[in-house]
């Protein structure tokens, strides 16, 4: 594994060359430009401010539109890292079979350029928390920390997905489906506090809000960007995510990279075969 990791270095070239190339393509004939990034979250900000403050609201939520938005930009880093790299292997047939370089640079481009688009939108995120009177607090420092967290968990999901999509071509049809169901599945629009502490199931007690956080990473994640720049429904101010909650995230995390790399290296010698 070490000396793939190098062989991965020494094409970093390659890998910055692709991460532009997505950038590019994906602000390609739009009259905004990059400034997608930017308006793209606000506008679905204002939508579920409507929704869920206006024709349903819930007044428990103290400044909702940085409680939503503080989900909003981890989820949309998460779900077009996922929908974009399913393709980046096939999509990129004619390189595959013309000149050799470490297949995986190319969902690795895929989820950097998101990642990319991400910081970039993380300033409308930081401008809603000064106008609202949060601000950003000392524990904005461990934000890199959780970005990378993240952007483990989203790699390691591309590699998963760009494998499958090689030798199954209807994977990214199942997975928008998959990732529609995640997204209700994941607190972004609402607190977990919604969710019952636990619950019966044929005699079996079940911790609902702890299984959430267990089974669903994202769901961790996206609790930890709230606690470190939102803080609370309540409107308690922002403090450091609980350690221990935390630690177990990553560790999902990088779990799940190691096991999409081996996924996707042990595969990728046939890849020029399949596409």
């Amino acid at each position: 594994m070490g000396k793939r990791l190098l062989e991965l270095f020494a094409y970093r070239e390659l890998l910055a060359n692709l991460v532009i190339r997505d950038l590019k393509l994906r602000y390609k004939n739009s009259a905004l430009g990059f400034l997608w990034s930017l308006v793209n979250p606000l506008l679905m900000m204002l939508v579920f401010t409507v929704v869920f403050q206006f024709l349903r609201p819930d007044n428990r939520i103290h400044h909702f539109p940085v409680f939503a938005l503080c989900a909003i930009l981890p989820w949309n880093f998460f779900s077009s890292s996922l929908s974009r790299s399913v393709n980046s292997v096939v999509g990129n047939a004619h390189l595959l079979k013309k000149v050799y370089f470490p297949r995986e640079v190319l969902p690795i481009s895929v989820v950097t350029s998101g990642l990319v688009n991400f910081l970039l939108a993380l300033l409308v995120l930081f401008g809603m928390l000064h106008i609202f009177g949060i601000g950003l607090t000392k524990w904005v420092l461990y934000l890199p920390l959780v970005i990378l967290a993240q952007f483990f968990f989203a790699l390691g999901w591309a590699l998963v997905l760009s494998t499958l999509n090689v030798f199954y071509r209807d994977t990214s049809i199942i997975m928008g489906v998959l990732l529609q169901a995640w997204f209700f599945l994941t607190p972004v629009m609402y607190p977990i506090d919604l969710l019952p502490t636990s619950h019966q199931v044929m005699g079996i007690t079940l911790p609902v809000q702890r299984l959430m956080y267990i089974l669903n990473p994202m769901a961790s994640i996206i609790a930890s960007y709230r606690t470190l720049l939102y803080g609370s429904i309540n409107g308690a101010p922002p403090g450091p995510p609980a350690w221990d909650f935390f630690s177990r995230t990553v560790v999902t995390c990088l779990v799940f990279l190691l096991l999409g790399y081996a996924i996707f290296t042990h595969y990728s010698p046939r890849f020029g075969e399949e596409v």
